[in-house]
C-alpha cells in the first residue's frame, strides 16, 4: 500500500491517540500547576473511572449516560478524598515524600482493581455509539474515536474559560505562580489542591472511558501515563495549551513513525521529539521560563 493512501489514516489514529494522551496530560498539568507535585497515580485514576463505567453500565445494566454521569460523580468524590485524607496533611513536607504517596498509591490501586473486579485479562467496554465506521478525508474513523476526538475539544474549552473567567479559575492561576502570596490576598490554597485534584480525577476519567472504547479495558491500562509523560514535558508542566499541543503531537509522531518508517520506531519516538524540543526550548513549547534572583 502507497504512503499516500495509507497517510490519512495514519493521521486519523494520531489525532485519535493524541487526544487520548492530552487528556491524561491535562490531568498531570491540573494538579502540577497547583500543587507542584507530579501525580504518578493518574494513569491509575484514568484506569479506575474506565471500570467504574463497566460496573455501572455492564454489571448494573444502567443506561450508559447514567453510568457515565455516576463515574464523574465517583471521580469527585475521589478526587476531595484524596486531597482531603492525604495530601491536605502533607502540605509543607518533602515533593519526593508526596511523589512517592503517588507512586504507592498507583500500586494499591491497580491491585484494588484486580481484587474488586478480578477482571485480568483484557475485556471491552460496550459503546452506545454505532460500530460502522464512516470515512473522512480518506480515512475510516469509528463514532467512539470522533467522540474521543470531541471530548479532548469540549474538556479543553472549558478548562481553558473555566481558568480565565472564573474567579476560581483566577485563585488557582494564582496559586501555581506564588502559593505564599496568593493566600496573602486571600485564595483558599486547600481549595484550590482540592479542586485541582477533583478535576484532574474527572478528567483521567473521561480519558479512561473514551480509551476503554477505543482500545481495551483491563488493570493495567493505567500505564499509558508513563507514554504521556514527555507529551507533559513537551508542552510544559504548567500550560493546559501545552497539554493538547503535546499529547497530539506525540500521537501523531508514534503513528506515523510507526506506519512509515517501522513499528519499533512507535515506542521510542516520544523521546526524540522530545529530546529534540528540549534543547531549544528547555522549558518545552509552552512552559515559563523561571528567573531566580539573588
Amino acid at each position: 500500500m502507497s504512503t499516500l493512501k495509507i497517510l490519512p489514516q495514519l493521521v486519523a489514529s494520531g489525532i485519535v491517540i493524541g487526544s487520548i494522551y492530552a487528556l491524561i496530560a491535562l490531568g498531570f498539568v491540573l494538579i502540577y500547576k497547583s500543587t507542584r507535585i507530579l501525580n504518578f497515580a493518574q494513569g491509575e485514576l484514568l484506569m479506575l473511572g474506565a471500570y467504574m463505567c463497566f460496573l455501572l453500565s455492564v454489571d448494573l445494566k444502567l443506561p450508559y449516560i447514567v453510568a457515565f454521569l455516576f463515574t464523574l460523580v465517583f471521580a469527585f468524590v475521589l478526587g476531595i478524598t484524596l486531597e482531603f485524607v492525604l495530601f491536605r496533611k502533607m502540605i509543607g513536607e518533602p515533593v519526593f515524600s508526596l511523589i512517592m504517596i503517588t507512586i504507592g498509591l498507583s500500586s494499591v490501586f491497580r491491585s484494588l482493581a484486580a481484587f474488586l473486579w478480578g477482571r485480568i485479562d483484557m475485556v471491552a467496554l460496550p459503546s452506545p455509539f454505532p460500530p460502522k465506521p464512516i470515512a473522512i478525508l480518506g480515512a475510516s474513523i469509528t463514532y467512539p474515536q470522533l467522540a474521543t476526538m470531541g471530548g479532548m475539544g469540549i474538556m479543553f474549552s472549558l478548562f481553558t474559560i473555566f481558568f480565565r473567567y472564573s474567579r476560581l479559575g483566577t485563585s488557582m492561576r494564582a496559586a501555581s505562580d506564588d502559593q505564599d502570596a496568593a493566600a496573602l490576598t486571600g485564595v483558599n490554597i486547600h481549595r484550590v489542591f482540592q479542586l485541582a485534584w477533583v478535576m484532574a480525577a474527572v478528567v483521567a476519567s473521561v480519558g479512561g472511558i473514551f480509551l476503554a472504547h477505543i482500545n481495551y479495558l483491563d488493570v493495567g491500562m493505567g500505564f499509558i501515563a508513563v507514554r504521556v509523560f514527555p507529551a507533559v514535558i513537551l508542552g510544559g508542566m504548567e500550560s493546559i495549551v501545552g497539554s493538547l499541543i503535546g499529547g497530539l503531537i506525540i500521537g501523531l509522531a508514534e503513528n506515523l513513525a510507526g506506519g512509515l518508517i517501522h513499528s519499533r520506531l512507535q515506542d521510542v519516538i516520544a523521546y526524540f521529539v522530545l529530546i529534540i524540543v528540549l534543547l531549544v526550548r528547555p522549558y518545552g513549547l509552552f512552559g515559563q521560563k523561571e528567573i531566580e534572583r539573588i
